[in-house]
């Protein structure tokens, strides 16, 4: 059952309405989580925040800050939508203290919904000892020894009792994690509107047994050991043309419905990015976010960006409108066109010249003279820290060198 059109139009309500009303809730610092099942809680760090006199909820993932901002007031109800997603929280207060209520990730469906708890907290907790170092790099499987099987590479930084990290994997990494080690146990979460990561596990020297959850739909453990050479895979060397000379080339639909052939006369002698994405996942809006910068500075040189979006809608219509609500948050100036559903199979079929698509995102890189120059699978972000600041000089690198520009800083 779909959200009514009341619903939706209370969702355009501008903040004023809520912030006119005040949100009944102290400044400060909130103990929060997520209540994933009848055990387990996923930690969220959350603030209440003062802004140019209104009062905001902030959600802290390591160094990403995503302030909640744009929300009503229903009746006792406080709706608050994630800015880059298509999810909220709906909660009611309590003595300016408390937060009860759910977080909604329609993405995964209408009733997609995970209990939601706040506390203010000015206390500190006075917290055990590590008993171990997870500083470094660690060579990781999650589900081990099954069909399922996938490897990571998790890149951890400890001080003291904080952890701050990611894990990458070679489809994109899990974004900006924090939390916590006390004695042998220690737990990294992530609350961003698309996902909601919790990794819980036991230290034993430079070995890691440990739980993953990723919302309350999915959970798994893995195992990690210490390992400063591990490396994935070349994410420039995964999906691949295939080799029987197929032209590359698709026809899909604009925004409008209309019929977009690629390659185009208006395309012809331009460098062209094609990327492969969603608007539900955190990676591709991670590399939307630097794309954006690249076109904004090499547009006007010759580069033009095609962005293809697989969504978790069923019509071509929700799936078009939510292409261009994320084209409209960002102010992107792109081409952009509806993939279908979120499908990894379904883009495999649409680009027949590659071996496979098996990550959202993917981009294809081609040269003024029409040829594909990369083709680069997954995502790594700014959650990678060094990682990401590397693929940044590299493409910007390569980038100018389609464009013909030297001498450029």
């Amino acid at each position: 059952m779909k959200r009514s059109i009341a619903s939706l139009l209370l969702m355009l309500i501008s903040a004023t309405t809520l912030y006119s009303q005040k949100i009944p809730l102290l400044p400060g610092a909130y103990s929060a989580y997520l209540q994933l099942n009848e055990t387990t809680q996923l930690p969220v760090h959350l603030t209440v925040e003062k802004k140019q006199k209104r009062i905001l909820l902030v959600v802290h993932n390591a160094e990403e800050r995503i302030e909640l901002t744009n929300g009503i007031k229903k009746g006792d109800t406080i709706i608050l939508p994630f800015p880059s997603f298509d999810s909220e929280l709906r909660f009611i207060t309590d003595k300016k203290k408390e937060i009860r209520g759910y977080w909604f990730n329609y993405n995964k469906g209408t009733n997609y919904k995970i209990p939601f708890f706040a506390n203010f907290n000015q206390k500190t907790r006075k917290k055990e000892f590590p008993a171990g170092d997870l500083n470094g790099k660690w060579e990781t499987h999650f589900s081990p020894e099954t069909t399922d099987e996938e490897s990571a590479l998790g890149i951890i930084a400890q001080n003291q009792n904080h952890l701050t990290g990611t894990f990458r994997t070679e489809t994109g990494d899990y974004r900006f994690l924090e939390g916590t080690i006390e004695g042998s146990k220690f737990y990294l979460s992530a609350f961003d509107g698309s996902h909601a990561f919790l990794l819980s596990g036991t230290l034993k020297e430079h070995y890691i047994q440990g739980y993953f959850y990723s919302g309350k739909h999915y959970a798994t453990d893995f195992v990690a050991t210490y390992n400063p050479n591990y490396e994935l895979r070349d994410p420039d060397s995964i999906t691949t043309l295939k080799k029987d000379n197929t032209a590359f080339n698709f026809n899909l639909k604009t925004l409008s419905g209309t019929d977009y052939s690629f390659p185009n006369p208006e395309t012809r002698g331009k460098v062209v990015i094609i990327q492969i994405m969603g608007t539900w996942c955190p990676n591709c809006m991670d590399e939307t976010n630097y794309y954006k910068e690249l076109y904004d500075k090499y547009h006007s040189k010759g580069l033009e960006i095609i962005s293809i979006g697989y969504e978790a809608a069923d019509s071509f219509e929700e799936q078009a409108k939510k292409i261009l609500t994320l084209k409209q948050r960002k102010n992107l100036e792109f081409t952009f066109l509806v993939g279908g559903k979120a499908s990894k199979e379904i883009a495999s079929e649409q680009f027949k010249m590659l071996n496979e698509v098996i990550s959202f995102p993917t981009s294809i890189y081609i040269g003024r003279d029409g040829e594909v120059k990369r083709i680069h699978t997954g995502f790594n972000g700014p959650g990678t820290g060094e990682v990401y600041a590397e693929y940044v000089n590299k493409t910007n690198a390569l980038i100018e060198s389609l464009l013909g520009i030297t001498g450029s800083k």
